[in-house]
């Protein structure tokens, strides 16, 4: 019997849980990054002046590890412009201003899938990556099956992080999407088991997936415990199936592959109606919001309008974040767009981003016990503080720094509310550089 993994206790708050999603009004323009997932940026195929509609092929996939971008309202393409995302660079975007009628592109037909090729060609062209926040192009995993590698499906319903209830609403509200996007993958994977895991705080969803897949031998639901963070993909394959994914690997090298439950239901209704994916459910809830919702957001309306729908106070706003208050990215601007990876904006008033004040460390010990992968944050933070580039890149390495989740653990702990996770995210970003210099002189 295998002990679970991650033990912090954080507060929940899961106000939107019991609020089914209601779909807002369509923006007047959207804004859309070509630069939405993991890998290298669409390519567009559309200028400016050039009409579109919905679901409309804007932007092409431009390389093996990219996706496709689709048009989310019709109107008229826009000026070429830029857009700064959250990784600190700017972008190519496509802005495309409304015409009022949401009209469908006439390309939008149920796909053709009938073996595991035309599936996957199925797959990329739906533009679906991780739905879950990492944006990875799921066609790109799929190709694990060609090699015979898979025999598990892990799904993440698991929503650990405070606030979000995007995935809880679709398993409640759409278990018959998620079932019909399993099915897909039972009949073109050849992976044996299929496994949900979901925290033991969401008993409705629990229950609800228990339903559907009752007369499935395959399916299983697995319980997890309400402590953070049970989505972390190798804490879920682990506390799912008792795989342990090594330093260096993937999923897949232990025979699983994970996918989002809201994934799973955009692929269940994309093989319906071959809609690819221009919209996304998003929790819009925080301390700023008196009346927080899951709100149906056509991918690239203005964040702005998002919280006015809503009913948020501008003059209360302090801090958006794109997430979860644990992983969450902090949004530049409330005019920046809902991107593909968007489940929640969480949305902070002034009293609850006042900084912390930041002491010594006291060695408590508080941040090992919690880190999920057995990681020491107190040793990371001694190698930075080292002179030689090389030798703390070493020392970090040699440390396993790059099985850091960045889930935040640590920092949330730290009783001297010390930057730790911000101090691991420099110490990988330093070790990347370390390796990428090896090659180069080895090469």
């Amino acid at each position: 019997m295998f002990h679970f993994l991650g033990k912090t206790h954080i507060p929940h708050e899961k106000h939107t849980a019991g609020m089914p999603a209601v779909r807002m009004p369509s923006p007047a323009e959207v804004l859309i990054p070509l630069s939405q997932h993991i890998g290298a940026p669409a390519t567009a195929l559309v200028k400016a002046g050039d009409a579109v509609k919905v679901g409309q092929k804007i932007a092409e996939a431009g390389g093996f590890v990219s996706s496709p971008i689709y048009a989310p309202i019709s109107g008229t393409v826009g000026k070429d412009e830029s857009v700064l995302i959250s990784a600190g660079r700017k972008v190519p975007a496509i802005r495309i201003v409304s015409d009022g009628q949401m009209a469908v592109a006439e390309t939008v037909t149920p796909p053709d899938i009938h073996d595991f090729d035309s599936f996957r060609r199925a797959v990329q062209e739906s533009g679906l990556v991780g739905l879950g926040g990492a944006g990875f192009p799921t066609a790109v995993k799929l190709d694990a099956e060609k090699k015979g590698l898979l025999n598990t499906v892990v799904i993440n319903g698991a929503e650990c992080e405070p606030y979000i209830t995007s995935d809880t609403r679709t398993m409640i509200d759409r278990a018959e999407d998620v079932k019909a996007g399993v099915e897909l993958l039972m009949k073109h994977l050849s992976a044996d088991r299929y496994v949900i895991g979901i925290e033991k705080n969401k008993p409705e969803a629990i229950a609800k997936m228990q339903e559907t897949f009752a007369d499935n031998d395959k399916f299983s639901v697995a319980v997890l415990p309400d402590t953070y963070p049970q989505g972390g993909e190798k804490i879920l394959i682990y506390n799912t199936t008792g795989r342990v994914v090594p330093k260096g690997k993937l999923p897949a090298d232990v025979g699983v592959l994970v996918i989002n439950v809201t994934s799973l239901a955009f692929l269940g209704q994309y093989a319906k109606t071959g809609m690819p994916l221009v919209e996304k459910c998003v929790t819009v809830d925080g301390p700023a919001v008196a009346d927080p919702k899951n709100v149906i957001v056509p991918i690239g309306t203005p964040i702005i309008d998002v919280l006015n729908f809503v009913g948020v106070e501008e003059g209360k706003i302090a801090k958006i974040l794109y997430g979860g208050p644990m992983m969450g990215v902090s949004v530049y601007s409330a005019k920046d767009p809902v991107l593909k990876t968007t489940n929640a904006l969480t949305v902070f008033d002034r009293k609850s981003v006042k900084n912390a004040e930041t002491v010594a460390c006291i060695h408590c010990g508080r941040c090992v016990e919690h880190c999920p992968m057995g990681l020491t944050p107190t040793l990371f933070t001694t190698f930075m503080e080292k002179d030689n580039k090389d030798e703390r890149a070493k020392l970090l390495d040699a440390e396993n720094i790059n099985l850091c989740m960045e889930c935040g653990c640590c920092s949330f702990v730290c009783p001297s509310k010390r930057p730790l996770v911000q101090n691991n995210r420099l110490a990988k970003a330093e070790v990347r550089e370390y390796n990428a210099r090896q090659a180069t002189l080895k090469g």
